[in-house]
């Protein structure tokens, strides 16, 4: 049986003294979110998280979904029941605003949150994450009506939601889809057509799916340009907007994945299913984007959940496992050998997954805070400067989180030596978890290219010359810092490395493009550590000021270690980035195809 603590003090610490939560407590709902009235959610959110989601995380692995004869599907044993209590506790409608029968609380109160849960059962809260994802959708994008009759239902989690994008032959590029649209002249559509890979798409857990369906409209363009997006309930509304008549839309099967066996992941079958525009006609790439980016922020919070509870597990394990003796001398006389925590290689692999991870909730909590000024400031030019850094910040945190959430896994999956690979430990239903993190919304390869392709350039730059300049300010005030300097230095040689990265793109990539694809994922990574060693510099400010005012704990204490091990032991990776993409793509492209 795996185990999961909910990592409550440290969120409050880097809410409360890193981040100031309290500044922003002129935004709409942050009043209502008060430091006690956080530190009380976050509590009863790891309870929750803890003794009624995480207990089921290996049972959803071992049973998985069931599809049935008549297409319906049933979920693991113990499923509905916690999905029951988690919509019951009002989490689903943390965020909703308010109008549509939400809480109107932060959406980064819903972020601290949502990495507990995921942490504790990643497949369980796709459920309602998708769900998330389609409520934003349908109030950025839909009319009054639509939203008066969806949204306050998802909101209470009676109702779900999904994202249905590819199609057999369509992933990533979308212009290629081939579900249909026909108007039927009442203002509905009759949609036609298969979708794979959709998450929740079919299961026993709400009396409604509402399904986002990308699909053209007879006579549409081709290519993105002719892409809809349309809402199609499993179950039409009657009069009085209740579940009543099914629709023409059924689980074909349920894909056999590698990992997340516990979400039914359906391919999904639209047989002249009645669905209705969400949008403009043709708009439906636009819509679609509200969706994506909610859920690749949401895909990169699974990385580091998923690397939170792995690291918990082989903490555990590394003190309790004997083997060997230190070769710095004996550390546990009474025993016949010592924990295997004392060896520098465990210590390795523990410290790696921890300082990523605790900079990895600092980045997902500053970005949901700008999320939050985005959507609620009164400030244009706040606003402005929220929206450049979450298109800045999305593809960062879902490729370098999710790709560093595998890697932890398999980090902890060897500590645990050849139990880790023994499936009653757990470590290895981890590995295959987080693998699926790294592919779904978006292909880390996809968002190396979205960074380098589309956010360096987007309003000439003004979102990365923005964070450059936030960072090089940061470092220059506390450049003469003795207590600083040791963190400063680190992450000015490491910005230093992302601003020559930048400018060698910007020089040879628009004449040779293959270079601007062979860079993108050393630079997509070489940008995370500067961001996340950022956040470390933040952080260990943060604790040398409480120490400073005599209200330092363990906790402090513990951040500057820690910061320190990543300025010295991972930060200096961006030299190694820096080196490989300015290489070019020469030696990458030079093979002839037939040589493979």
């Amino acid at each position: 049986m795996t185990i999961y603590k909910a990592p409550v003090a440290d969120t409050l610490f880097v809410l409360n003294d890193v981040l100031g939560y309290e500044r922003y407590s002129n935004l709409p709902g942050f009043s209502d979110a008060s430091a006690d009235l956080l530190d009380a959610i976050l509590g009863e959110a790891a309870k929750l998280a803890e003794n009624v989601i995480h207990p089921l995380n290996q049972v959803g692995d071992r049973e998985g979904c069931i599809r049935h004869e008549d297409g319906s599907v049933t979920t693991p044993k113990g499923f509905k029941e916690a999905y029951d209590q988690y919509r019951e506790g009002g989490w689903m409608s943390l965020a909703i605003p308010a109008e549509f029968g939400g809480q109107g609380l932060p959406y980064t109160v819903h972020t601290a949150v949502a990495e507990y849960m995921s942490s504790a059962n990643m497949a369980l809260m796709m459920y309602p994450g998708l769900t998330q994802g389609a409520i934003a959708a349908i109030i950025e994008h839909g009319s009054d009506e639509q939203k008066q009759t969806y949204v306050p239902k998802m909101a209470e989690g009676v109702w779900t939601g999904t994202m249905n994008l590819t199609e057999p032959h369509c992933g990533t590029d979308l212009g290629l889809l081939r579900t249909k649209a026909v108007p039927n002249g009442d203002g509905s559509y009759k949609i036609s057509g298969q979708k794979i890979f959709i998450s929740a798409g079919e299961h026993d857990m709400s009396e409604n799916i509402i399904h986002l369906v990308l699909a053209r409209i007879e006579g549409a363009p081709e290519g993105t340009k002719g892409i809809s997006l349309f809402i199609v309930p499993k179950f039409k509304l009657d009069a009085n907007g209740n579940p009543g008549e099914r629709n023409s839309v059924s689980c074909g099967s349920i894909e056999e994945k590698m990992g997340i066996h516990g979400n039914a992941t359906c391919v999904m079958n639209y047989d002249e299913a009645e669905g209705y525009l969400l949008g403009a006609e043709n708009g439906g790439l636009k819509a679609m984007f509200v969706m994506m980016n909610e859920a690749r922020l949401g895909v990169g919070l699974q990385g580091l959940s998923i690397g939170e509870i792995a690291y918990q597990n082989a903490v555990a394990y590394a003190k309790e496992r004997l083997q060997g003796r230190s070769i710095s001398g004996v550390k546990a006389p009474e025993q016949k050998a010592d924990p295997i925590i004392v060896h520098p290689d465990i210590r390795r692999n523990l410290m790696n997954m921890r300082a990523f991870n605790e900079a990895g909730r600092a980045l997902i909590l500053w970005t949901a805070l700008k999320s939050d000024v985005a959507h609620r400031s009164g400030d244009e030019a706040d606003r402005q400067a929220a929206e450049d850094h979450l298109g800045l910040m999305t593809p960062i945190i879902k490729g370098v989180l999710t790709d560093k959430g595998f890697e932890h896994a398999v980090m902890a999956q060897q500590v645990f030596g050849g139990h880790g690979y023994i499936e009653e430990h757990g470590m290895s239903q981890f590995v295959r978890d987080a693998r699926i993190a790294m592919i779904y919304e978006g292909a880390n390869g996809i968002q190396a290219l979205d960074l380098v392709g589309r956010k360096l350039a987007m309003n000439g730059g003004r979102a990365v010359q923005s964070f450059f300049k936030e960072v090089g300010e940061f470092c220059e005030q506390y450049r003469s810092d003795e207590k600083m300097s040791p963190y400063t230095k680190g992450l000015k040689k490491g910005l230093n490395d992302l601003q020559a990265a930048t400018m060698w793109l910007m020089q040879n990539a628009m004449q040779k493009p293959d270079n601007a694809g062979a860079a993108a994922t050393d630079y997509l990574h070489l940008f995370g550590l500067v961001a996340l060693g950022y956040m470390w510099a933040r952080m260990v400010k943060a604790a040398q000021d409480k120490i400073a005012e005599g209200a330092g704990s363990a906790i402090h204490e513990h951040k500057l270690v820690t910061g320190k091990y990543f300025m010295d032991r991972i930060m200096p990776e961006t030299a190694a980035h820096l080196a490989g993409l300015s290489s070019g793509c020469d030696s990458m492209m030079a093979l002839p195809e037939d040589a493979f």
